[in-house]
This record gives structure tokens, C-alpha cells and sequence, in this order.
């Protein structure tokens, strides 16, 4: 299982544009047991400031911030290879 985690903030259209294209890129490469979560920072404050998020966009795979700013698809794969 890989979980990934988009934190962001809902005002964000930029975000919200790419979280739907490194969904795909992950989806693609993560067949089966793929969790994605887009967690609201408004919501989710304090988790965030437990993940080390510091500015939005971020992004945290299996509970470890992986992405200070949103990542290229290419970035995504690269990370992901390590889980698959």
C-alpha cells in the first residue's frame, strides 16, 4: 500500500489542477493499493505542522513529507519507484 497526501489549501486552484494529474501519474504507476488524500491544511493544521509542511502546496508519502511544492509528473514517478 502506498498512501499519498496532497496538503493544500481549497482556495488553491493551482493545486487542485495538479492533484489531478499526479493522481493519474500515481494511479498508473501505483496499480493496486494506492490511498490518495487531499487534506484541507485549514482543517488539518496540526497534522501538517507534524508532517514539517512550512508553505503550500506539499505532498507526504506513507506519512513523510516527500514534497516541499508540488512535483513534476517525472518527480512523482522517480519517488514512486521506491515504493513499487
Amino acid at each position: 500500500m502506498v498512501k499519498i497526501e496532497l496538503i493544500a489549501s481549497t482556495g488553491c486552484t493551482k493545486c487542485k489542477d495538479a492533484g489531478k494529474e499526479l493522481k493519474t501519474v500515481a494511479s498508473d504507476l501505483v496499480r493496486e493499493g494506492l490511498v490518495w488524500r487531499e487534506v484541507n491544511v485549514l482543517d488539518e493544521f496540526n497534522y501538517a505542522v507534524e508532517l514539517g509542511v512550512m508553505a503550500l502546496p506539499a505532498m507526504a508519502i506513507n506519512g513523510k513529507l516527500a514534497f516541499t511544492t508540488l512535483p513534476t509528473a517525472d518527480q512523482l514517478r522517480a519517488e514512486l519507484a521506491k515504493y513499487v
